[in-house]
C-alpha cells in the first residue's frame, strides 16, 4: 500500500469526523432554542410572583413594624392632650367663681382608650395627670381654680363614667373638688343631676 493512500485514507476519515461533530453541534443549536422558549414562560412567572411576595413582605414589616406604631402613638399623644385640657375646662367650669356653699355634680365625657390602650386621670398637686401605659402618651394641665377651693382630689378611670363633684368642705368655709367614677350602666340620662346653691 502506498503511503500516498494512506494520507488520502486518513484525510477522509478526518473528514467524516469533522462532519459529524459539525452535525451534533447543529443538532445541539436547533433543539436549544426550543428547550429555551418552554422554560422562558415559567421563569419568568416565577420571578414575578416572587417580586410581588417580596413587595408585600416589605410593605408589611414597614408599615407594621414602624409607621402603624408610630401614628397610633401620635394619634393617642395628640386626643390625650386634648381629652386632658377639655377635662380642666369641665372641672373649672363646675366651680362657681364666689360661692362658698355648692353641691355640684357633672359628668364628663372622656375618650374610651388612647392608643388602643385604657387609662386614667389624677390629680397631683392641683392639675390634672394623665397616666398611660404606652410611651409618648401622657401628660398634665395646671386647673386654675379660685381662691375658694381647699382641695382638690380623686381619680377617673377611662373603664368608668367620669363625674367631677364640687361640695362645700368639712370645715365650711371653702369648696372641695373632687374627681369620681362611677359604673357606666347607671343612668346618665342628665350629665348635671345636682345644682349650686349660691
Amino acid at each position: 500500500m502506498d503511503s500516498r493512500d494512506c494520507v488520502h485514507d486518513r484525510g477522509r476519515g478526518d473528514l467524516r469526523a469533522r462532519g459529524r461533530e459539525r452535525d451534533s453541534r447543529a443538532g445541539e443549536r436547533a433543539s436549544t432554542p426550543a428547550d429555551r422558549r418552554a422554560l422562558a414562560p415559567v421563569v419568568g412567572k416565577a420571578l414575578e410572583a416572587s417580586v410581588v411576595v417580596l413587595y408585600v413582605a416589605l410593605l408589611s414589616t414597614t408599615l407594621y413594624g414602624g409607621v402603624v406604631p408610630e401614628y397610633r402613638t401620635a394619634a393617642g399623644a395628640e386626643v390625650g392632650e386634648r381629652a386632658l385640657a377639655e377635662s380642666a375646662q369641665r372641672v373649672q367650669q363646675a366651680v362657681p367663681a364666689d360661692a362658698r356653699r355648692v353641691a355640684v355634680r357633672q359628668q364628663v365625657t372622656l375618650p374610651d382608650t388612647l392608643g388602643g390602650s385604657e387609662y386614667d386621670i389624677r390629680v397631683e398637686d392641683r392639675s390634672l395627670v394623665l397616666d398611660h401605659p404606652g410611651e409618648g402618651i401622657g401628660g398634665s394641665v395646671r386647673l386654675a381654680l379660685p381662691p375658694t377651693v381647699e382641695s382638690v382630689s380623686g381619680e377617673w378611670s377611662s373603664r368608668e363614667a367620669a363625674v367631677v363633684v364640687v361640695r362645700t368642705s368639712s370645715d365650711g368655709d371653702g369648696l372641695a373638688v373632687r374627681l369620681e367614677s362611677e359604673r357606666r350602666d347607671r343612668d346618665e340620662a342628665s350629665p348635671d343631676d345636682g345644682g349650686s346653691d349660691r
